[in-house]
């Protein structure tokens, strides 16, 4: 069975899937966390307290996509081209941790400002 969590920022709130990879399972038991928003294009990253390596990492992502940026701690949320992209691409600052995706639109993250505050809980 997946396991669902609940992205809350602000107004929005969203259900997405996470997989069975050592970093879904490390942010699985970190849960509930904590974090402030900031934006980097249209994604959404912040701190969160998992230390990992990288796993399978990547360097283009699809919109919906959740990450795990290892050299920041950051819990990463995609929904559209970053300051990197060429096109219509969604490239990390460097390689993530793909680890789940948003169910439903993504899109809806547009709305989130910088400094809101989010929380990840399961759902």
């Amino acid at each position: 069975m997946k396991r669902q969590i609940l992205i809350k920022a602000g107004a929005i709130a969203a259900k997405a899937e996470i997989d069975n990879s050592k970093t879904a399972d490390a942010i699985w038991k970190a849960l509930l966390i904590k974090g402030i928003a900031n934006l980097w294009g249209d994604e959404i990253y912040f701190e969160i307290p998992v230390s990992l390596k990288l796993e399978n990492g990547k360097e283009l992502v699809l919109s919906g996509d959740l990450g795990y940026w290892p050299n920041g701690s950051c819990f990463c949320i995609f929904f559209g081209p970053t300051p990197m992209s060429k096109g219509d691409e969604i490239r990390p600052a460097s390689a993530v941790n793909v680890f789940g995706r948003i169910i439903g639109d993504p899109k809806i993250f547009k709305q989130v400002k910088e400094g809101t505050s989010i929380t990840i809980e399961r759902a």
